[in-house]
């Protein structure tokens, strides 16, 4: 169905203000899909697979997460961890009168996917990731051995790899992620980290690309929609998700502990 409408609403979940982008039948559908998007990204990431799958009768639901677009971004790091998001889904599940989904993640949405599975099975039909696989040391603390995701990433890759640069609050929103950089970034990172493989580097903030040709999945209209939020937004929200890797892990080892620790972890979350 192209074409298909994409309808758009503000709802209260978890203490935050979140806008949905939806599609296709809400009643006698074939099941819902829930759409988690990742970095630097919105719902606008799966306009094509909402309409392609509205066409074919199913319910697509496509929030902007927490920190982007026209959903609430609050200001300390510490409410972007996992139980956070988490219990932003589940909210706005049960906002929307949905017991279970199919979940379709890319990049952070898909790790955000992964702790949806970890803490609330019951609600998830299936899941589809792509980009992230499921890496139990990056998921959650476990064992003696134990390496913190951002000492790995440090010694693997050095400090300037970006999710070691991302750390220090406010840093890169200095520099390469300032607002006003947005649709430039934008297009750096669509048109190389994401067709090329190439990886953020420090330098990605001069003109390494300044002539970028976009890939045939991208136009310029897309590149201004997702400029102009950025501008508008920032990127603090997205980057504070990188900033809890480390405090995710913590919360999450609950998960594969007993069956009080998880309900716990549950209360604490709002799931």
């Amino acid at each position: 169905m192209e074409g298909a409408v994409i309808r758009h609403r503000t709802v209260e979940v978890n203490d935050i203000s979140m806008h949905v982008a939806e599609a296709g039948p809400e009643g006698h559908s074939k099941g819902t899909v829930l759409f988690l998007h990742g970095f630097p990204e919105l719902w606008y990431t799966w306009r094509h697979q909402m309409e392609n799958l509205a066409a074919r009768g199913y319910h697509c639901v496509a929030p902007d997460l927490r920190g982007y677009g026209g959903t609430t971004a609050p200001s300390d790091v510490e409410s972007y961890t996992a139980f956070h998001i988490v219990g932003d889904i589940v909210a706005l599940l049960n906002t929307l009168g949905l017991a279970k989904v199919f979940v379709v993640g890319h990049d952070w949405g898909a790790l955000i996917a992964w702790y949806v599975c970890l803490f609330r099975p019951d609600r998830v039909t299936a899941l589809v990731n792509t980009s992230l696989a499921f890496i139990r040391n990056i998921i959650a603390r476990n064992g003696p051995g134990f390496v913190k995701p951002t000492d790995y990433f440090n010694r693997a890759y050095g400090p300037d790899y970006y999710m070691c640069r991302f750390q220090e609050p406010g840093v890169a929103e200095a520099r390469q992620f300032a607002p006003a950089h947005a649709r430039r970034l934008l297009r750096q990172i669509m048109c190389h980290c994401f067709s090329h493989g190439v990886a953020c580097e420090e330098e990605m903030h001069d003109n390494k690309y300044p002539t970028s040709t976009l890939p045939p999945w991208l136009t310029e209209e897309d590149v201004d929609y997702f400029g102009a939020e950025f501008e508008r937004t920032g990127f603090t929200g997205g980057i504070n998700y990188y900033r809890n890797l480390d405090r995710n892990c913590e919360l999450a080892a609950a998960g594969f502990g007993s069956t009080s620790t998880g309900a716990g972890s549950r209360r604490t979350c709002h799931c």
